[in-house]
């Protein structure tokens, strides 16, 4: 009767243990088969997100160089008035140059036709210093006569000077002394205190032909 019941208990055993291999099998067999699905999947994911990504750095590519376009067009544009914009800065400073030199030639003109007869000027002044003492003389005399025909003489040829543009320069005792348009011959004790730093005497008369000073007056000053 035990060998029986032992007998039972073995085949029971052996079922047992070709039921595990059984199921085990059955588990190995399922992984190897999603194991091979899922590397049949890789290849096929690798290659789609690889055409993906070539698309994407296509369009990348397009609005990359639709943009350099763009940009380079507006820096044209740009460029284009900057070159405008000197041009027009050089003209206006050409013209703003060639007014200057218009006006500066004018007015050198001018002064040079005021000017062209300074050299006999200049040496017509000693005649008229001889007037003016030859003047001073005569009127001691009473000679009436003799004074009214050097008196016409002598305004006759200042007036004709005049004429072309020399003036005498108006300086006379107690003006105060300007270094700019006064020449000092010497230097006297001034007669009171008013006159310290003025001119005390009036030596050679002075001349301006047009607005240039042929010959600054010579004076004497007090100290």
């Amino acid at each position: 009767m035990k060998k029986e019941n032992t007998t039972i208990k073995d085949e029971a055993l052996d079922k047992d243990k070709k039921s595990t291999k059984q199921s085990s099998s059955k588990e190995h067999n399922s992984k190897a088969k999603n194991k091979a699905s899922k590397s049949q999947d890789t290849p096929k994911n690798e290659a789609d997100s690889k055409t993906q990504n070539e698309v994407d750095d296509k369009n990348t590519s397009q609005e990359s160089s639709a943009d350099d376009q763009a940009e380079e067009s507006l820096t044209k544009e740009e460029q284009l008035q900057l070159d405008v914009e000197k041009q027009k800065d050089k003209y206006l400073r050409l013209f703003a140059e060639f007014e200057n030199y218009k006006r500066r030639t004018s007015k050198e003109r001018l002064e040079l036709f005021k000017t062209a007869s300074q050299e006999l000027m200049q040496a017509m002044l000693p005649v008229l210093d001889d007037f003016d003492r030859a003047l001073k003389e005569i009127n001691k005399s009473k000679d009436k006569n003799l004074i009214e025909g050097v008196e016409l003489i002598n305004n006759k040829l200042r007036e004709t000077l005049r004429s072309k543009g020399l003036e005498p320069m108006n300086v006379k005792e107690g003006d105060t002394f300007d270094g700019d348009i006064h020449e000092a011959v010497t230097q006297i004790p001034a007669p009171d205190k008013s006159m310290k730093g003025k001119i005390v005497d009036v030596v050679e008369r002075g001349y301006t032909l047009g607005e240039k000073i042929i010959r600054f007056p010579k004076v004497v000053t007090g100290k």
